[in-house]
């Protein structure tokens, strides 16, 4: 009993820290696409126009990290209801951007600090904590899909596509064949 707890914890922490380093990795993306595409609007079609830019820049990216997240790191658990997933991971990011931006406005007003180097660094802190609210709030409440809930919908998209389960015109007089649930992995 001792032992199927401990490898039923194993196996909870191992896909834990694959849903974090999935989600981290999505992130540096995010901010490399983010970043990438602000310098590059700023420098031509934007060029006189940075809080456009950065504005583009952060839609994109975050557009790139919901359709990622949502295909990739929590994919087990997509919600049925696309537009209210995605208005919920909007809502999620705002707050993030509130936190990041937070801690760099602390740093700047009520603590009087004024030196660039000291302002990024807070900014920087706060992005971590940004990340942090937004990896536990993506995982339980935008992306909250039970396990039993995203195989079933799995199940029923292999039903739909797989051609196996699709009747030839020539073989529909031939009775159904039962589906075999699939090998637990």
């Amino acid at each position: 009993m001792i032992r199927s707890f401990i490898s039923w914890l194993r196996s909870l922490a191992s896909a834990f820290w694959r849903e974090v380093a999935k989600f981290g990795t999505v992130g540096a993306v995010a901010f490399v696409v983010d970043n990438g595409l602000t310098w590059i609007f700023m420098h031509s079609v934007m060029e006189g126009s940075p809080a456009k830019a950065r504005f583009a820049g952060a839609t994109i990216a975050t557009i790139f990290s919901w359709v990622a997240n949502r295909w990739w790191t929590f994919r087990h658990r997509r919600q049925s209801n696309v537009a209210r997933e995605f208005g919920q991971f909007i809502l999620i990011n705002g707050i993030g951007i509130f936190i990041s931006t937070g801690f760099t406005w602390i740093a700047r007003y009520p603590m009087g600090i004024t030196d660039n180097g000291t302002l990024f660094m807070a900014g920087v802190i706060g992005i971590g904590v940004a990340t942090v609210v937004r990896f536990f709030a993506y995982r339980y409440w935008v992306f909250n899909s039970t396990a039993s809930e995203a195989e079933a919908d799995e199940r029923a998209m292999e039903l739909t596509v797989d051609p196996a389960h699709t009747a030839a015109p020539e073989a529909a007089a031939e009775p159904a064949k039962p589906l075999r649930p699939r090998a637990e992995q």
